[in-house]
């Protein structure tokens, strides 16, 4: 019985090199590598950066006497970007598209303030509607190496709305309070 057992044990000691030697990801333990698409990287990127997108700035109060405000700010090139269609995930030198010489102009379609009402969560406000369309114009290159090399350019167009609305609070016809309001909000 023991020269069975001393058997086991040399054929477990000669396996042990065997199983060490080369690449091998399972003798890693915790730190064993899992694959992990690139695309990921991208989408936690856009979740945690670009979180505040959707949401609408509250203002200081319109103040009486001065002319109303506009909608001076368009959007940046990132968020025009960033709301286009996304470019189809390929295969790497099988099927690519990118998107090159990319042109956007921005042109205001709406800029009007509505009158006071009340707002959850802020009170009463005046909603500024700042409405933009985008022109993004484009070259569209789609390339592909294998099974045979094929590169295809065409111009694109893309129009994109994106509306900037924001909050004006209201305080009433009082200029002192107007006044205390606008300090308050902008240490000024």
């Amino acid at each position: 019985m023991s020269w069975i057992r001393r058997k086991w044990w040399l054929v477990a000691l000669a396996l042990v090199p065997v199983v060490n030697i080369g690449c091998n990801p399972f003798t890693l333990g915790l730190l064993t590598p899992i694959p992990v698409q690139p695309w990921v990287a991208e989408r936690m990127e856009e979740k945690y950066n670009h979180h505040k997108d959707g949401k609408v700035p509250i203002m200081p109060p319109i103040r009486d006497g001065f002319p109303p405000p506009i909608c001076e700010d368009p959007p940046s090139d990132a968020e025009v970007l960033r709301a286009m269609p996304r470019v189809p995930r390929g295969v790497p030198y099988v099927y690519e598209v990118f998107r090159d010489d990319i042109v956007i102009v921005k042109n205001r379609l709406v800029d009007k303030i509505d009158p006071p009402r009340f707002f959850p969560l802020v009170g009463p406000a005046q909603l500024h509607h700042c409405h933009w369309e985008c022109v993004v114009y484009y070259t569209e290159l789609i390339q592909s190496d294998y099974p045979f090399p094929v590169y295809i350019k065409r111009p694109r167009v893309q129009v994109i709305y994106i509306d900037k609305d924001h909050l004006h609070l209201y305080v009433g016809d009082n200029p002192d309070m107007q006044r205390q309001v606008t300090q308050d909000l902008t240490r000024y």
